[in-house]
């Protein structure tokens, strides 16, 4: 199978009910801290109403894996990243280097949040805001 991407659908369509944020917190991490969800939906705030939703690009070369001076970081088929525990030494230099800033670092746990492209918060989401894509492989 092709391997397939988070991409967004509708950002219009989003109302910040955060069932993809509680989703991917239950689903990756066994928790209910929206912060231990590697998407984030924020709110512009005043009377525009705008979301703003951040969700991991899969970027071809990717300055997280490029600062990451362990190799806990290494490249996943179609995009993304895949992230090994045992390798990191919580540097945070993925973090910082995130263009989009769509890592963080949970200091309880001791690891970064990161997108595995899974597509669980896209089949979460009630009103189709978010979907997958496939990931076409450029060839080099």
């Amino acid at each position: 199978a092709m391997p397939k991407k988070l991409c967004l659908r509708d950002i219009h369509k989003c109302i910040g009910c955060y069932c993809c944020m509680q989703a991917c917190a239950r689903r990756w991490y066994k928790s209910f801290s929206l912060d231990r969800s590697a998407i984030q939906v924020r709110t512009a705030g005043g009377i525009s109403g705008q979301m703003f939703i951040t969700i991991c690009v899969g970027c071809k070369d990717a300055p997280c894996i490029k600062s990451c001076p362990t190799g806990a970081l290494t490249q996943r088929g179609g995009g993304g990243v895949r992230f090994q525990r045992d390798l990191c030494t919580g540097c945070r230099h993925c973090v910082r280097d995130c263009p989009i800033g769509a890592l963080s670092w949970d200091d309880a746990i001791g690891e970064i949040i990161h997108c595995r492209h899974c597509g669980y918060c896209a089949e979460i989401c009630p009103h189709h805001v978010l979907g997958m894509l496939d990931s076409v492989e450029e060839k080099s």
